[in-house]
């Protein structure tokens, strides 16, 4: 990689399509890079990040969340969490961001065709591995792959993406499990840790690849629990965030031992994760 490259460091600017509000504090964002009247073509794969900035609010890395068979745009979903994500809650259509990217290891698509899926997540943990469904829904490859999501939310206020959820569920294409943390009087599913959900999908470890993403307590807890079950380390598949600065291996800002989260990252399998304290590296 040429990191002297122009392309590398300086962002180009997208416009904001449309803005979906998915719960109090994220909001899914559809952006387009354009040259003139012209959309321009965004090729990416999910797992992908890209360095997202606005002035006098910083850079920071944020996943992105659409398929990757649209490339007129691309959906980023941001979680209220500082000065730049406050700035862009702000944003509606027509407004502009800086990009730079795709950045990032994705997700090994090419070695999921023909297993099951089991894709676990946490809140906005959500966003990358929904890349991956709405991927795997849009490539024949996947016509026969059995896929299954878990997913956690800390209340029923809290779930995102419930369109999505909604779709999914109708198509029978995706088999949706939701728990929360704490109910409410309305609320007939489950109560509990994500990983009580296990338990009723009963995931077959010899021929079932495992995708989890999360707060990194929830990460911790569903690793070890796939771990119990008989999952292979190879077999179970996560993405990490860290503080990244330049996003290409430069700064060495999201070092992680011999590794670094934006370059050989952020997506990794357990077994590359041996040795590391999982909690620590997924916060």
């Amino acid at each position: 990689m040429e990191h002297n490259a122009a392309g590398l460091y300086l962002p180009k600017t997208a416009k904001v399509q449309s803005v979906i509000e998915e719960n109090s504090q994220i909001k899914t964002f559809a952006l387009s890079l354009s040259m003139g009247a012209q959309p321009t073509v965004f090729r990416f794969q999910p797992g992908q990040f890209v360095m997202v900035s606005m002035p006098h609010c910083g850079e920071a890395p944020i996943s992105i969340a659409s398929s990757n068979s649209r490339t007129d745009s691309f959906d980023l979903s941001v979680r209220l969490a500082g000065r730049l994500t406050s700035a862009m809650h702000s944003l509606q259509p027509g407004d502009s961001v800086g990009i730079r990217g795709p950045f990032g290891r994705p997700f090994p698509l090419d070695k999921l065709v023909g297993t099951d899926l089991l894709f676990i997540a946490g809140g906005i943990g959500l966003a990358p591995l929904r890349s991956v469904i709405l991927s795997c829904l849009a490539d024949p490859r996947f016509s026969d792959n059995r896929i299954t999501l878990l997913y956690g939310s800390r209340s029923p206020a809290d779930i995102a993406f419930c369109t999505d959820l909604a779709a999914w569920e109708k198509s029978g294409r995706v088999d949706c499990h939701l728990t929360v943390d704490h109910g409410t009087p309305d609320w007939k599913g489950s109560v509990g840790l994500v990983t009580s959900l296990l338990d009723t999908v009963a995931p077959n470890p010899t021929r079932t690849k495992a995708l989890v993403c999360g707060p990194g307590l929830m990460i911790r807890a569903v690793l070890a629990e796939l771990t119990c079950l008989g999952f292979d380390p190879n077999d179970i598949i996560t993405t990490l965030e860290r503080h990244m600065k330049c996003g290409v291996g430069v700064c060495r800002h999201c070092h992680l031992d011999d590794k670094l989260v934006c370059r050989d990252g952020p997506v990794f399998t357990l077994a590359e994760l041996q040795g590391h304290e999982v909690m620590e590296l997924a916060t």
